[in-house]
């Protein structure tokens, strides 16, 4: 397969691998989103922009006031709407349709990374992309009741970096709850 944009999923996880629970995130870390915020919309220069490819669960229980968000295009993916939902800019059916969509013309030139930012589902897609590259993780050092659980991954192909550029290496804490930011980078066969 011909080498596309990087896809890099970025996620939070609590003890158990739970990331949501009735549609919302069990935690409240402010402090934390914004930093996920602020990667997914940073991009090299002025005029590029970055693809966020979301399950339609995860846009359906995104907060109210997250969007818009500069530097970013929406991808929804659900196999049963037939219009764009608002505020989103592309609805496509499967992974790999979104991860072409940012590949091909007209948006080639435009699109820098693919984030992948939800559902389990999809999550599991992007893991399983050829063109995935990074893993940015928050580890919520705690217990949280969830419902809905981030995949399981190889952890010898994705290995967990000591030290990532522009990622606090040490433990946060907000709300009274311990966090660090992680970074797993895939291993290549030309790296080993």
């Amino acid at each position: 397969m011909e080498k596309g944009k990087p896809i890099r999923l970025i996620a939070a996880v609590c003890n158990g691998g739970g990331i949501g629970k009735d549609g919302q995130m069990p935690w409240s870390l402010p402090s934390e989103f914004q930093y996920y915020l602020k990667t997914v919309t940073s991009v090299s220069r002025p005029g590029k922009l970055n693809m966020m490819v979301w399950g339609r669960r995860c846009w359906d229980s995104r907060p109210d006031d997250m969007l818009p968000l500069e530097n970013v295009l929406h991808v929804v993916l659900s196999k049963s709407l037939d219009s764009v939902p608002a505020q989103a800019h592309f609805l496509s059916r499967d992974f790999e349709s979104a991860a072409r969509l940012a590949a091909e013309p007209p948006l080639a030139d435009l699109i820098e990374i693919i984030w992948v930012v939800g559902g389990t589902q999809v999550y599991k897609d992007g893991l399983m992309h050829p063109w995935c590259d990074l893993l940015y993780l928050t580890d919520i050092m705690a217990d949280f009741d969830c419902d809905v659980f981030f995949p399981e991954f190889n952890r010898n192909l994705f290995k967990l970096q000591e030290r990532f550029p522009g990622v606090p290496s040490e433990i946060q804490e907000e709300n009274g709850i311990q966090y660090k930011f992680q970074v797993f980078k895939k291993e290549t066969a030309d790296a080993v």
